[in-house]
């Protein structure tokens, strides 16, 4: 029974060896490279006798990154990634959180700790590698070791600032990756092409899905992704045919230019998740690769990436804007409850979740955990936590769950209570619209609608009105040529509402 997700690394150290694991344009690493780097790395930090509590990993995205990861678990603890990008503020939070006593960099990263002022301990990569490996230490961590042990610590943005960061234990993600690996057919011909940041819950997928299965993971460079050509010509070129893109990432390759100069035929899966993703968009790659597997996820950072799932059946056509949510993935339950109750086919609710999926809460914040990891009111006779999601969703016609919006993009407009999802949905089905957010100024009573795409405000009055009464149109457009992206690569709502709520007209 595996209960540690080192067992992951080891057995297929053992069976594949010799097989590159993790590689960018400068590194590589194979299996037993990787479990030799991450003893190594385990034995020097348990030389010097590390607390237990979560270490913070502050590098740049690389295969030697993953190596640090695994170093951090071997030594007995949590691993906590931090972005070098992140605003100063934001990383001083997350260390403050943690409570850190020792960070993990490379040496680009020391010198900017060293310029923030940390007073801890900052071992490099370097220094920790050259370390000889102790493997009774190692063996006597080992056993100590429970399957409900934090495996790491992927901080969320806060409502109020401060950055929460959500513990996640090995049997989470040991759940999610045997189902993942099963569901999506993945085995040791994969090769992920990974996009997602490795302070990014997604990445989770590519990281032990290739532990898992003895696959390989390219760690594909940030700019192609806003060239959709180039983007192809390195998919192909590295043999890369597993995708688990973010939403964002999915729609912007979604070129039927790009398609058209160059196809990327390496590829057999695209699984994607983050947002609802647009029918119209994937539609164009399901035209060009209509022999894929694709799988539309949802899931927040706190139920071990993904609680839900949708196979998406070859040649099938979708009336709506969207795609499911589908399906509780293995072993997790999903409630959607109005008043604690839960609701009746096509009523909406809250998204809430149980199972093993779940996180341990919230690191370091006892109150905010307390807010949204509650008892599950459908069950009285014994404790059993779920998670309230902050999502609304119903059940379709077919069973099927559906993600409907934000709780709080509920708003009261013209008298009339109103989704800003469903305006969403329904902007997303006009042609020349590719993405759209909506917002709302609430002392000006207007709901504004930024977009890209071709569509004229004219074009977009002239459609709407197929898909919505009148009260719910937009009172104010926003073209723009792209639409900005947040850290974790969705639509950048904060930035938008702070940027154009407070304009005049």
């Amino acid at each position: 029974m595996i209960r540690n997700i080192l067992d992951y690394l080891e057995n297929s150290a053992e069976k594949h060896g010799n097989k590159i694991a993790f590689a960018d344009e400068e590194r590589s690493l194979t299996f037993q490279q990787l479990m030799d780097l991450g003893k190594r790395i385990g034995s020097a930090l348990l030389e010097r006798q590390v607390p237990s509590k979560p270490i913070p990993v502050y590098m740049q995205k690389s295969p030697m990154e993953i190596a640090a990861f695994m170093g951090v678990v071997y030594s007995g603890n949590a691993y906590a990634p931090i972005d070098p990008q992140m605003p100063q503020k934001r990383v001083e939070r997350i260390l403050h959180t943690l409570e850190a006593e020792m960070v993990i960099a490379d040496e680009a990263c020391k010198k900017q700790l060293a310029e923030m002022g940390f007073a801890g301990s900052i071992c490099t990569m370097e220094e920790l590698s050259r370390q000889e490996m102790d493997e009774n230490k190692l063996e006597a961590t080992r056993k100590r070791m429970i399957d409900c042990d934090p495996l790491y610590i992927i901080f969320t943005s806060g409502s109020t600032g401060n950055p929460k960061g959500v513990a996640v234990p090995h049997r989470a993600v040991i759940d999610f990756t045997e189902w993942f690996s099963n569901t999506a057919k993945l085995d040791e011909t994969c090769v992920f092409g990974n996009q997602a940041p490795f302070y990014f819950d997604m990445s989770v997928k590519d990281i032990y899905s290739t532990l898992r299965n003895g696959a390989t993971t390219w760690i594909i460079p940030k700019k192609l992704f806003n060239f959709p050509v180039e983007l192809f010509h390195y998919i192909i070129d590295h043999g890369i045919n597993t995708l688990a893109w973010a939403t964002s990432a999915v729609c912007l390759a979604a070129k039927e230019a790009a398609f058209e100069k160059l196809l990327p035929t390496t590829v057999r899966a695209v699984c994607f998740g983050g947002e609802a993703m647009p029918v119209k968009l994937l539609d164009i790659w399901r035209k060009y690769l209509p022999d894929a597997f694709y799988m539309n996820m949802y899931g927040p950072t706190e139920t071990a990436v993904d609680c839900t799932y949708y196979v998406i059946e070859k040649g099938k056509q979708f009336d709506s804007a969207y795609f499911p949510a589908g399906f509780p993935c293995e072993n997790t339950g999903i409630l959607i409850l109005k008043n604690d109750q839960p609701v009746q086919p096509g009523e909406i609710g809250e998204i809430c979740v149980r199972g093993t999926a779940l996180a341990h809460g919230y690191y370091n914040d006892p109150e905010k955990t307390s807010q949204v990891f509650v008892q599950n009111p459908l069950q009285k006779a014994y404790p059993e936590l779920i998670y309230r999601t902050g999502d609304v969703g119903y059940y379709n016609p077919q069973g099927e769950i559906v993600f409907a919006s934000r709780q709080d993009d509920q708003i009261k407009h013209m008298g009339y209570r109103i989704e800003l999802g469903e305006i969403e949905a329904s902007l997303t089905e006009i042609d020349g619209i590719d993405r759209c957010c909506c917002l709302f100024d609430k002392g000006k009573d207007k709901i504004l609608c930024v977009y890209t795409g071709a569509a004229s405000k004219k074009e977009i009055l002239q459609g709407i009105g197929k898909y919505i009464p009148k009260y719910m149109w937009p009172n104010v457009f926003v073209q723009l040529a792209e639409m900005p992206m947040n850290l974790n690569g969705k639509i950048d709502r904060a930035r938008l509402k702070a940027e154009y709520v407070q304009e005049k007209d």
